[in-house]
């Protein structure tokens, strides 16, 4: 049965869901207090990573976050404040970060990533949208023995997830990628993963869902909820009130904030990331991830991307230029020859990803309304999982049997 649903969020898990929501010819409405050209979805590295099984909640991530609190342009940098919900999740994300959280969550991303790669495959495959898209896997570079045998160790608990792995000698890596510095060790090499041009992609999707009648609404802000009995029956914007039979609510960072209204408890924090964008050639070939800087390189369609760090820091848009600088000498540090430019450096953009407490999304019903569906939380890996979370949430709405397990998802997992 056909339905009209509203999709608060215009990033890339709103424009999945709109796209497999309208394949099941559902009615629906995007709304977005943006205008569908900015954020996370469209400053990120752009990568499809099954290879990232360990979620950021690991043991360990507690005290590197005390390490590098006092230091603004580390890798990971958390600027603590006596802030209620910040101090909640903080204490969720410790009582996550243990060994046996992270075995129980590793088969679960190792699952949602392939099938949500697979999608993008499918995607392409259809022809309906001609984006650039490469399967090459992924490097992780390393300049400190100590670093490769770390990340060596992770590619093993990847192979036994049954991934393919390399573990590549400095000579066996100069033949793939001959770019990099003669500093570096060595790379773990993730034959799993592949890699996309976001802001390409995102206008592309746009455009399509708009030939297949799907309304989007820009500098839609949504000030309040009707609800009745248990469901939720209207939004309220500052120019109308917009009705549905069902709602989902895919509003990344500002979800919690959102669902407040609702009387629902879905922690999140924003985690800011960075991007620098060099648009002449780079001669870097394969996506890459340089290991101690944390600092990601992908070869989009072209132009080379350089994203990274993560600062738990509150929702703000504010570009920390030590942080671009981090950033910019670290590449230099991995690749010879590479040149940034000072006009590329002014040029850096930032986007808040979702992180959820434990490093896994929400997505599916809550039990108080019969029609709220939550797409949210997905932090480093919202691009990766957007397919994925987009055909789970159609299935949800559809009453169809999800193409996964969902319960490791639950959006009330913290109530």
């Amino acid at each position: 049965m056909s339905k009209k649903v509203v999709i608060i969020g215009g990033g890339i898990i709103g424009l999945c869901s709109a796209y497999y929501l309208q394949k099941e010819n559902h009615e629906v409405v995007v709304v977005d207090k943006s205008d569908f050209s900015s954020g996370a979805s469209y400053v990120n590295a752009g990568i499809i990573t099954p290879s990232h099984i360990i979620p950021l909640a690991a043991p360990g991530m507690i005290t590197k976050g005390i390490k590098w609190m006092f230091n603004s342009s580390s890798p990971f940098y958390v600027k603590p404040r006596l802030n209620i919900d910040f101090l909640e999740w903080s204490w969720l994300f410790k009582k996550s970060a243990t060994k046996q959280k992270v075995i129980t969550a590793i088969p679960v991303i190792r699952d949602i990533n392939l099938l949500s790669r697979s999608l993008y495959e499918e995607m392409k495959s259809e022809r309906a949208l001609d984006f650039f898209y490469e399967h090459k896997g992924l490097l992780m570079l390393y300049k400190t023995e100590k670093a490769g045998e770390d990340e060596w160790n992770t590619g093993k608990k990847a192979i036994e997830c049954g991934l393919k792995v390399a573990n590549l000698s400095q000579d066996e890596l100069r033949k793939l990628e001959p770019s990099v510095d003669n500093s570096i060790k060595g790379a773990v090499h993730y034959l799993s993963d592949a890699h996309m041009s976001p802001s390409e992609f995102m206008r592309q999707m746009k455009s399509y869902l708009v030939s297949k009648g799907v309304v989007f609404k820009s500098g839609t802000e949504v000030k309040s909820f009707n609800v009745k009995s248990n469901s939720i029956e209207s939004i309220k914007t500052k120019d109308e009130e917009i009705h549905f039979d069902e709602l989902v609510v895919a509003s990344g960072s500002w979800t919690q904030n959102l669902l407040k209204d609702l009387q629902l408890k879905v922690p999140i924090q924003a985690g800011k990331g960075y991007r620098i964008d060099v648009q002449k050639e780079t001669n870097i070939t394969f996506p890459s991830i340089l290991l101690e800087a944390k600092v990601a390189v992908t070869p989009m369609d072209g132009y080379t991307r350089f994203a990274g760090t993560m600062e738990i820091g509150g929702i703000n848009h504010i570009i920390n230029p030590k942080r671009v600088d981090a950033i910019t000498k670290a590449a230099i540090k991995y690749y010879s020859n590479l040149e940034i430019s000072n006009e590329a450096k002014l040029a850096a953009d930032c986007g808040l990803r979702p992180c959820s407490p434990d490093g896994l999304p929400y997505i599916g019903r809550v039990s108080s309304f019969k029609n709220l569906t939550v797409a949210a939380g997905h932090a480093m890996m919202g691009w990766s999982l957007g397919p994925a979370t987009g055909k789970l949430v159609s299935e949800i709405i559809t009453d169809y049997k999800t193409s996964m397990d969902i319960s490791p998802f639950s959006v009330e997992r913290f109530k």
